[in-house]
């Protein structure tokens, strides 16, 4: 990306923004690469600012007790993350890892607050988007606490055809499992009940969505 503040323009925190925010914004921006399964960052430590993905891929998960990863966020190119801490100054709240070869861009905390405190429109952008991720974490705990596999994995379905992130390299049944709280068998049994029921069809390791309406029934949107 030859203009990170062109690229930030395109986003939807930045949207509007000032030339001279942009300029905050950039000054003392790090470009950084990642390799497929790398650990960009660890829960608890100190974040170092607001992630924008450029190209590639990102998770963002945690690790129970037991050491089971649970993956909280599946992000592509033109995603932003770890903005809670970002915007707070906090310690991450989770890990996050490269899922294929990605490209990042790191904006610092201290650009981040000077921006914030210089330019309005940026302060109601981030209010209204850290506000809708809030409803969208809302909405996750939903799917998680009242529907089964079959429910949340269609609904999963829907969403990815609308998402290339979510269909990005490195998204394996296994990432799907770890998003959708289950196992790789407990996703297999539900993808050939879809199968089964006519709303998908399998081509090689492609899943490919046959009757969207039977989709849609199956996952009660």
């Amino acid at each position: 990306m030859s203009n990170l503040a062109d690229y930030l323009r395109a986003l939807p925190y930045f949207e509007g923004c000032s030339q001279a925010t942009l300029d905050l914004l950039t000054d003392q921006s790090l470009k950084r690469q990642f390799e497929a399964g790398e650990t960009i960052f660890h829960e608890g430590d100190q974040a170092l600012g607001l992630w924008l993905i450029e190209q590639g891929g990102v998770k963002i998960f945690k690790i129970n007790l037991d050491g089971v990863e649970h993956i909280l966020h599946l992000l592509g190119a033109g995603n932003t993350f770890n903005d809670i801490a970002a915007f707070d100054g906090g310690a991450n709240p989770a890990h996050a890892a490269a899922l294929s070869d990605t490209g990042v861009w790191l904006i610092r905390l201290e650009s981040l607050d000077a921006a914030l405190s210089a330019d309005p429109v940026l302060a109601r952008h981030v209010i209204r988007l850290l506000a809708l991720r809030v409803r969208g974490l809302v909405h996750r705990i939903e799917d998680l606490t009242l529907y089964g596999v079959v429910v949340r994995l269609a609904r999963f379905l829907i969403q990815q055809a609308n998402d290339p992130a979510l269909s990005a390299p490195g998204v394996t049944r296994a990432a799907i499992a770890a998003y959708l709280a289950t196992t790789p068998e407990t996703i297999s049994r539900a993808l050939h009940t879809l199968e089964d029921s006519g709303a998908i069809r399998f081509d090689r390791h492609r899943i490919l969505i046959v009757r969207e309406d039977l989709l849609r029934d199956l996952a009660a949107v």
